[in-house]
């Protein structure tokens, strides 16, 4: 069949675009069949019209990336189309890839009843024929790299053994995405990186044998190459063209007890009978099912909040009676205790402070949905106590305490090597991508600091006090609810000045952190240096001047120098005043696993607050001194 076939093989296919507000789809190639025409102002362009438009609307509301419909009541001017977008992409990226699709694809083939357009994101086609659950190789697209990968041998090996893993695991399913990643350390300082995918409306076999075909037709001796085909696609990289985190991951199963606590249940068991006769609607039918699943999954509700929830004389034994020497520290949320169960499991219990007995309920639900985020660079939120005017909140023993007790301690900030800073970093950005993006509850976390971030035994991260403005917010008779709102030093410009939060107010408090972890000295140590400038103003300075490796703590010599001058790059980035400019964390999470995206430059940073309330201008540079302000107010924190 003759075909008017386009494939850009442009560089552009492999480059990230950056800063964007919405998703830039990569184009990657179309295909027309010129055999198929329908005129202008027909039926069946109508009826395309409609289908397209259809599917860029279930773009964005999509939750596994994939849809299929149709327009028209009968060939063959009836119109069939679905699309596919990558399997870690949000529905909002997914959207704005379709919604592209559906321009272009018009244009590029124009009065055609069959075509396909790929982006390195989606996939969206249409065709006058039914193509759901129809497995088709042809027509395909590849592409790859223009440079040669080194030690070719062995790479064409460890690429043979990742792209048949991936094939296996995407093709098996398990997921509502029929998707599969794998990474593998080539050299010392690159990663290989393989994505395998099909349309979820394709049974194994097919998707099986679509991948294989894909396989056979890539070039494997290159850096980086691809090929897309209408119901499936593979791709290798030596960079992380996906977000790893945003991947279908098995769904958690509800917390259960903690080992060794009994909770006590209602011995009662009601047993509903329903009988319906012949005559009754179909429409009551439904109407008194949809209220007993009703009814069940209230019931199992509450026997997950039940199971979460410690008695007051658990905890006072686990923690000593709060005493004083079990105490791990104090803020402006209340104070924390170390404790250990009978079972001999530790724990940490974060004592809530100015609680009243207002909103139990709603208390009590809102730490069931922070249970149920789970991710390994977030602290486990293990269950809740309400009990004789106490709130406190059971979790997750971090052995390492806070980042904040290695970074103001000279002696032990030697134990963070450059590889244990740039894992913390990592883990970080992992985590708040998932608050921001991943997670059911979408949370920013408005206080991100070293003190929030505590370490495991193997010095992971894991940020904590997530979803504290959450539950604080149920309770209105707590007094100087603003005073927790954020940290100063740590806090955007514009939230200080007009309360304005959004995700880029986590990603400048990013930015800070990175600095401070970067340089080994915390906010309040810097300024009382001898000096007028503040970590951001002087990281901004040596940038300016081409002397970024002044920041550097001097303890890492040694170390990757370009990678902490990336960092140092990544944090500016994060950091700057216009916040439309900041990047997202899945774009940092990005930048920090690709070595070989190119950064943009960062622009002047915002100004930082100090402890005083001083604002510390990013002029210093120029040899100006800092200018006072007065104290901004700050708005009591609320749900999104």
């Amino acid at each position: 069949m003759k075909s008017c076939f386009a494939v850009s093989l442009s560089l552009s296919f492999f480059v990230i675009r950056i800063f964007s507000t919405e998703l830039k789809a990569i184009y990657v190639g179309h295909n027309c069949s010129n055999t198929a025409l329908f005129t202008p102002n027909s039926t069946y362009e109508s009826n395309l019209e409609t289908l397209l438009s259809s599917l860029s609307t279930a773009a964005i509301n999509s939750s596994n990336g994939f849809d299929s419909a149709a327009a028209g009541r009968s060939p063959p001017d009836r119109a069939y189309g679905l699309f596919l977008c990558r399997g870690d992409l949000s529905p909002r990226m997914c959207g704005d890839c379709v919604a592209t699709g559906k321009v272009e694809i018009l244009q590029k083939c124009p009065n055609q009843r069959v075509s396909v357009i790929w982006y390195a994101e989606c996939m969206l086609r249409y065709s006058n024929q039914p193509i759901f659950s129809v497995m088709e190789r042809e027509p395909y697209a590849n592409a790859s790299n223009t440079e040669n990968a080194i030690d070719s041998t062995r790479f064409a090996q460890l690429l043979g053994e990742k792209l048949n893993d991936v094939a296996t695991r995407a093709s098996a399913g398990g997921s509502a995405k029929t998707v599969a990643v794998a990474q593998a350390d080539f050299t010392n300082s690159k990663k290989l990186y393989t994505l395998a995918q099909c349309t979820p409306d394709l049974t194994a076999s097919d998707c099986d044998t679509c991948l294989q075909f894909g396989i056979s037709n890539l070039v494997q001796e290159k850096q980086g190459g691809k090929v897309v085909t209408p119901s499936c696609n593979v791709r290798y990289e030596l960079y992380a063209f996906y977000y790893a985190s945003l991947l279908p991951e098995p769904v958690p199963p509800p917390p259960a007890p903690i080992t060794g606590r009994k909770v006590e249940k209602s011995n009662s068991t009601t047993t509903v009978i329903i009988a319906v006769s012949a005559s009754v609607s179909a429409v009551l039918v439904i109407s008194v099912l949809v209220l007993l699943i009703a009814k069940r999954d209230e019931a199992k509700d509450e026997v997950e909040t039940e199971s979460l929830r410690f008695k007051i004389s658990e905890i006072r034994a686990a923690t000593n009676f709060f005493s004083e020497g079990n105490k791990l520290g104090e803020g402006g949320f209340g104070k924390v205790y170390r404790g250990k169960l009978e079972n001999g499991q530790d724990i940490a219990v974060k004592r809530l402070k100015g609680c009243s007995n207002q909103g139990l309920q709603q208390f009590k639900n809102e730490v069931t949905l922070l249970v149920r985020l789970q991710h390994k660079n977030l602290i486990k939120l293990l269950g809740y106590c309400l009990e004789e005017g106490e709130r406190l909140l059971i979790l997750e023993f971090a052995p390492n305490s806070s980042l904040e007790g290695f970074i103001s301690d000279s002696i032990k900030c030697m134990l963070l090597t450059w590889e244990r800073r740039f894992g913390i970093i990592s883990g970080i950005a992992r985590g708040l991508l998932y608050l921001h993006e991943d997670s059911h509850l979408r949370i920013i976390h408005r206080d991100l600091k070293p003190g929030n971030v505590l370490l495991d035994e193997n010095m992971n991260p894991k940020i904590t006090d997530f979803g504290m403005a959450r539950l604080f917010v149920l309770d209105q008779s707590r007094a100087n609810t603003a005073q927790i709102a954020g940290t100063f030093g740590f806090m955007a410009p514009e939230y200080v000045r007009h309360g304005e939060i959004s995700v880029k107010t986590d990603v400048y408090s990013f930015g800070i952190v990175v600095l401070e972890i970067i340089n080994g000295k915390k906010i309040s140590n810097f300024n009382r240096s001898g000096t007028s400038e503040d970590l951001l103003d002087y990281a901004w300075k040596n940038w300016i001047k081409e002397t970024p490796f002044r920041l550097i703590d001097p303890t890492l010599n040694g170390s990757s120098r370009s990678e902490m001058l990336r960092c140092i790059h990544i944090a500016l980035l994060c950091a700057q005043e216009n916040e439309a400019r900041r990047p997202t964390m899945a774009l940092v999470v990005l930048m920090l696993g690709s070595q070989n995206m190119t950064l943009p430059m960062p622009t002047r940073p915002a100004y930082l607050i100090d402890a005083n309330g001083r604002e510390m201008s990013t002029s210093s540079v120029h040899g100006s001194s800092p200018t006072l302000i007065n104290k901004a107010s700050m708005t009591a924190p609320y749900p999104r």
